[in-house]
């Protein structure tokens, strides 16, 4: 019933956005002289906020076209090197451009797209041959493609770097922190070759236990059958994706959205202002966000909650005793892939401490293949967005990745 009451909603709304749309295109018509009237600004602003607040979203496009290597403007296009059924290996080829370090951005699969990381992809393309894993919405994945939990993201980064071929850095992103981590202790178990040279946590929620923030005891204050029982819905007939269990999309962004209420509503407000005086660029900027913010999908049940138990409940990886398909993750495995953990001090997703446990897990790696930044004054998104990430951050992975490589 959840998944369909959140339809009937969504097409509701989809409904009244349009016409409120339409409305506010009326009042802004410079030939309409209602328009002109002491509150039509007002009233055609209002309904720009409220369309745009209900506007149906789908999967945003990354829209990275060129990039700048070297003073010169160079030509970009994305290429589809892997197909899986959940997901794919996404790789932004620079035209006319050779060689550079081989990059893996491990987006997160926690109900936003990977396009969620275009401001990460946007600034290591002049420096990186970047790929990037790109999920799909699992609402999407019809029935006989089978499951996906968290024993296959796993896989799916080994085939994804297997693919890619030796020498490859990754660059984990918030919750892949966790699979990206056992997957250089595996592929080091086993010595695989294409094992990558560095890895690079950002926020990563790998002992949760250290300064633990709203979402992690959000995710510990109820027991496991609560999630079960109250989070995970049936995917309906109107989708690919039909009779597949998923936690879906709408619930994570709700759950977002509720933490910080009161600066979204005052996004909104100002945006409303904005557009009150004229001020479109302002308006537009604040557009852009919530596109994309505000774009989700849905991830399966078996991973979710394969996740909850894993690393938010119990602490299986901090504590060793995570398995992959029954077989233990043993983090002092990792003797050669350097590792960079990377915090923000404001971050109230991942609190401090939680990413920089991974160095201390890493038993036998040498001190030397190990490094901890923390970017002061920055929060959760601004890791990997925006300029704090482009001026301070970047320049350590950047560092990191040449003298590993």
């Amino acid at each position: 019933m959840l998944y369909d009451v959140y339809e009937v909603q969504r097409t509701w709304l989809a409904s009244a956005g349009a016409w409120a749309s339409v409305s506010a295109d009326w009042l802004n018509n410079p030939s309409n002289p209602f328009g002109y009237l002491g509150g039509g600004p007002v009233m055609a602003s209002a309904l720009e906020v409220f369309a745009h607040a209900a506007a149906t979203r789908g999967k945003p496009a990354f829209g990275l076209d060129s990039t700048t290597i070297d003073g010169r403007e160079v030509a970009v296009h994305e290429e589809i090197v892997l197909q899986k059924p959940f997901g794919q290996l996404k790789r932004f080829v620079r035209d006319g451009v050779e060689g550079g370090p081989k990059l893996l951005i491990v987006a997160p699969m926690s109900g936003h797209y990977a396009t969620l990381l275009r401001g990460t992809v946007e600034r290591m393309l002049p420096v990186a041959d970047v790929h990037i894993t790109d999920w799909r919405d699992a609402r999407q994945v019809p029935l006989s493609d089978g499951h996906f939990d968290l024993d296959d993201y796993i896989d799916y980064l080994v085939a994804f770097l297997e693919e890619m071929g030796p020498g490859a850095h990754m660059l984990a992103v918030c919750q892949p922190s966790v699979p990206a981590l056992a997957t250089a202790a595996l592929m080091s178990a086993d010595a695989n070759p294409c094992r990558p040279k560095s890895l690079t946590m950002m926020g990563g929620p790998i002992d949760t236990r250290e300064a633990p923030t709203a979402v992690n005891t959000l995710a510990t204050d109820r027991p496991f059958a609560w999630f079960e029982q109250n989070v995970i819905a049936t995917v309906p007939m109107t989708y690919a994706g039909s009779g597949r269990r998923v936690y879906p999309g709408f619930l994570q962004l709700s759950g977002f959205m509720t933490m910080n209420l009161g600066s979204h509503m005052m996004s909104h407000w100002e945006m409303f202002k904005h557009l009150v005086a004229g001020d479109g660029e302002s308006a537009d900027a604040t557009k852009a966000f919530y596109d994309e913010y505000r774009s989700v999908c849905d991830m399966t049940a078996e991973f979710y909650l394969q996740t909850i138990d894993v690393v938010f409940q119990n602490h299986k990886l901090p504590k060793g005793e995570m398995t992959h398909h029954g077989r233990p993750v043993d983090l002092s495995a990792i003797r050669d892939v350097a590792l960079l953990a990377i915090e923000g001090e404001r971050d109230d997703i991942s609190g401090l401490g939680q990413t920089k446990a991974a160095l201390t897990l890493a038993t036998k790696l040498p001190a030397a293949k190990k490094r901890y930044y923390m970017a002061e004054g920055v929060g959760h998104y601004g890791i990997f967005n925006g300029s704090k990430w482009r001026d301070r951050i970047a320049p350590v992975l950047e560092e990191w990745i040449a003298a590993n490589g």
